[in-house]
């Protein structure tokens, strides 16, 4: 299948960026840096972004926008361009014709610390964005102030929707509860952005299908009866048989689903025993199963079962374990691919575009493509004169804020585009 994007193909008209409305002006640029500065500063884990939702709201507000926090306590939606809110403070659009176009950004941290010499490190031992979601949550904030003033002028062709997800990092991710406070009701299309230290600032990376992978969670627990070393004859000896696990199950599976699917588990912790002369009764081993193929991880669970079961069994031990649902693959919609490659070529040519490949992370805004076509683009964040590469989900992670300035300005686009491909 070929994943490459089309460049004449596209349904959405073109216009040359200076004749495109929607650009970030200098001093709400200035505001968005410091703004996000400060959730870079204080940056909070899932499900307890408390200051972060407060003052996403207070700024919305301030423009004169009515957002609803979401049933969870965190996180929060705001639509622009739609009638006022109803009394429970829902916002839908008023003709079904003109169905919402979404833009999400998850607003929560690591629990890593963040190691960085810079006046903006973070204030929270223990806490870091070290994941971009301080630019993402920047982005769709500085989008909607942009999409607001383009509203009450009468420029918006279709109505937006911003919804700001809490607790993506947390296993099954957030968005299934934000979908649940309906963050999806009267959503015709929904996009997306993640910052990538691979591509340099001012560039976007697209691709057409899948651009992450499906992620879970394996606990496994292993028992049998211990012993003394000097006779493992009489025991199960638990540290091989945690070890064969470890090692067999993987290669197992290599040889049970199609290696297109890229179904692989990677072992994070193994544990077993504490004295030197001790076989142990009981090992653990935890890890995550990734997967780059939909079905492949719908068939995942009782693969992984079989091969540990298998193992164990081969070894003398009985095994308990703990299958934790993740997120399925991030799968993009064609005709989304195409509006974000429209809008980004309208705002800074051909040349600031660039295929991607899939990556083996998980990322939760899959759950909304289950119920709306949609699509993510890869945000470039790397500085393109430094040569060091500071990778995600590490401390010393940081951005060039010239991405915030692209992200806002590829979904001002996006939300002028959507009414080519909506009409």
């Amino acid at each position: 299948m070929n994943h490459s994007i089309s460049r004449d193909a596209g349904t959405a008209r073109t216009p040359a960026g200076d004749q495109l409305p929607g650009a970030l002006p200098d001093a709400l640029r200035a505001e968005l840096s410091s703004f996000r500065r400060d959730l870079h500063m204080h940056p909070e884990l899932g499900n307890q972004e408390f200051r972060t939702t407060a003052a996403i709201e207070e700024r919305l507000e301030r423009a004169g926008l009515r957002p609803r926090v979401l049933a969870t306590g965190t996180g929060l939606i705001c639509d622009i361009g739609t009638p006022a809110a109803t009394a429970d403070g829902r916002a839908l659009a008023a003709d079904p014709a003109r169905p919402l176009l979404a833009l999400r950004a998850d607003i929560d941290a690591l629990p890593i610390p963040d190691t960085k010499t810079v006046d903006y490190a973070s204030t929270v031992p223990g806490r870091a964005h070290a994941c971009g979601h301080d630019v993402h949550t920047t982005v769709v904030l500085g989008a909607g102030l942009v999409l607001a003033e383009l509203a009450r002028t009468g420029a918006l062709p279709r109505p937006v929707r911003l919804i700001f997800q809490p607790a993506e990092e947390v296993l099954p991710g957030g968005a299934p509860d934000a979908i649940e406070s309906g963050a999806l009701e009267g959503v015709g299309r929904i996009l997306a952005v993640h910052c990538d230290p691979r591509v340099d600032a001012g560039r976007i990376g697209l691709r057409v299908g899948a651009i992450t992978s499906a992620c879970d969670r394996l606990e496994v627990g292993l028992d049998g009866p211990g012993g003394h070393t000097a006779r493992p004859h009489l025991t199960t000896d638990m540290v091989t048989a945690a070890s064969r696990v470890a090692l067999d199950v993987p290669a197992l599976l290599s040889r049970r689903v199609d290696a297109r699917a890229g179904l692989a588990v990677t072992w994070g912790r193994l544990a077993s025993g504490h004295a030197c002369n001790v076989i142990p009764q009981h090992a653990e081993l935890s890890g995550t199963v990734r997967c780059l193929d939909l079905e492949a991880w719908r068939q995942a669970p009782d693969l992984v079962h079989a091969a540990i079961d298998e193992v164990a069994t081969l070894h003398g031990a009985k095994s308990q374990i703990t299958y934790v649902r993740g997120v399925p693959p991030v799968v993009n919609e064609p005709v989304t691919v195409q509006l974000l490659h429209s809008a980004m070529a309208a705002r800074r040519g051909e040349g600031a575009i660039e295929d991607t490949e899939q990556s083996l992370g998980g990322e939760d805004f899959s759950w909304y493509l289950e119920h709306v076509p949609g699509a993510m683009a890869r945000l470039g964040v790397h500085p393109p004169a430094d040569t060091t590469r500071r990778d995600l989900h590490r401390g010393d992670f940081d951005v060039d804020e010239q991405a915030i300035k692209v992200g806002v300005e590829l979904f001002t686009a996006c939300a002028l585009l959507d009414g080519d491909l909506a009409d």
